[in-house]
């Protein structure tokens, strides 16, 4: 058995994305947008959404995330977990967490806890919540 975050960014998938590929250094492994859907039904395709992605598959080292624009209503929200990031060492931490509070929101500074010597909670700019931590020693 496997479990895999699904994000829908509602209308901000690729821009999202090509965020993590610069921060996290994520790599497409797959995407569907709307258009591409085989068969679709009345109403299933938002309107004017044609070219958003409607699935989309990516990988932050080995962890597979799959993401969407969901409805496209441009109003996405990430409520109730986080996303662990795991790095080797306290300047990745450093790197990583400037690069994801970049225009998002710190709602635990990075710094040393008992359990790592870096640690720190915060939500990018897509409203994604990230837990960063160094693997103890």
């Amino acid at each position: 058995m496997q479990v895999q975050p699904y994000l829908f960014f509602d209308g901000r998938c690729e821009e999202a994305v090509s965020y993590y590929r610069r921060v996290l250094g994520a790599e497409i492994t797959g995407m569907m947008r709307w258009k591409d859907m085989p068969n679709p039904q009345p109403g299933m395709i938002p309107p004017g959404s044609e070219e958003k992605v409607m699935h989309l598959a990516f990988k932050i080292g080995n962890t597979t995330v799959y993401g969407s624009d969901g409805r496209c209503l441009g109003k996405p929200n990430f409520q109730g977990f986080a996303l662990t990031v795991e790095v080797p060492n306290e300047g990745e931490a450093e790197r990583v967490f400037a690069a994801l509070g970049d225009g998002g929101q710190i709602h635990m500074p990075l710094g040393k806890t008992f359990f790592s010597p870096r640690f720190g909670m915060v939500a990018d700019r897509f409203g994604v919540s990230w837990m960063v931590l160094t693997t103890q020693p």
